[in-house]
């Protein structure tokens, strides 16, 4: 005789709804009391983080490891680390914390007001000087609540130790690790002055570049920078001796704008002494055309607003201004 089923408790909506509140309420609180844990080092340090007391603290991790049914940390009178099922734990709970806490900041932010903060933005020295620190002012004048330090740097961006927000880089982007948001091509022309010009003339093709005064450029690596061209479709690089080298971009250009030699600059350096006549450009029809100027940063996914307008500023203002020559030049051509 087989025996009658137990009919299964009734619940109530209202009941499922208490029961499901009381368990998140103790979960979360349990999670940012772990991850707090976990990110100081032990559990007084948590407490004054939460500002709340050591003991409360413990409680919470406490109920979290009985509902987990799993111990997280391994707790001595010295020390306190997560055991294996807490790193996996903490693995996967840290970036759904952070992106909590980054959306009650940016709800926060809209409630406040205006994006505020600090900003701390490098460039390479060239492109900083000439294009960047000019629409500083712009830009302060739009955010005021944004104060912006600007570094100006040719070596590579270490956004961790200098705690850099915003890079403005050139050339062509290999890093994986960052966003590179292209702002515009980056154009390198080959230029002399008019002076330089009448008296060497100029050079017919890439293969004539080591009878001309040639200006080179120091790289912040140490080494010289190699000029590029494009030919039948394919870079060739190109190291001619130099008759002067320097390791700043506007004493390069300088120096050709005072007739002692030729040398290959950058677009934005160049133009408006190109459409001035105070420079004149040589095979333009070689000039490279992958590499471009770019704000680089970490994440997208963590952008403060300060950081957000500040890319949208500089990117919109950067396409307006006229650094765009190549095109003309080629017009011109025979």
């Amino acid at each position: 005789m087989s025996t009658p089923l137990s009919a299964p408790p009734v619940t109530t909506p209202s009941t499922e709804a208490d029961s499901l509140a009381d368990s998140f309420a103790t979960s979360y609180a349990g999670v940012v009391a772990f991850i707090a844990v976990a990110a100081e080092g032990n559990f007084a340090k948590a407490g004054d983080r939460l500002g709340i007391g050591r003991s409360a603290v413990s409680r919470s991790v406490q109920k979290l490891e009985d509902q987990l049914g799993t111990r997280l940390f391994v707790r001595t009178t010295r020390s306190t680390t997560l055991t294996t099922e807490g790193e996996r734990f903490y693995e996967n709970c840290h970036p759904g914390v952070e992106r909590i806490v980054q959306a009650l900041d940016e709800m926060r932010e809209l409630r406040q007001g205006p994006p505020s903060g600090q900003l701390r933005v490098c460039s390479t020295v060239g492109f900083g000087r000439k294009v960047v620190a000019p629409l500083l002012q712009g830009f302060r004048e739009a955010n005021p609540g944004i104060s912006v330090e600007l570094l100006l740097d040719d070596g590579p961006t270490d956004f961790t130790t200098d705690r850099i927000d915003v890079s403005f880089r050139n050339g062509r982007m290999e890093d994986s690790q960052v966003i590179a948001k292209k702002v515009i091509p980056m154009q390198m022309l080959l230029c002399a002055s008019p002076g330089y010009a009448a008296r060497h003339g100029l050079p017919a093709g890439i293969d004539e570049l080591a009878d001309h005064g040639c200006v080179n450029f120091r790289l912040a690596s140490g080494r010289v920078y190699e000029w590029e061209f494009k030919v039948g479709g394919h870079l060739r690089k190109v190291a001619p001796p130099a008759m002067l080298t320097f390791n700043d971009a506007d004493l390069v250009l300088q120096s050709v704008l005072d007739g002692h030699g030729i040398a290959q600059m950058a677009g934005y350096q160049v133009c408006e002494h190109l459409r001035a006549g105070t420079l004149v450009a040589c095979l333009p029809q070689h000039a490279p055309d992958d590499r471009g100027h770019y704000l680089c940063f970490l994440s997208r996914q963590h952008l403060p607003a300060r950081m957000r307008v500040f890319i949208d500023y500089m990117t919109e203002r950067i396409r307006a201004l006229d650094l765009q020559i190549l095109e003309s030049l080629l017009v011109k051509q025979p």
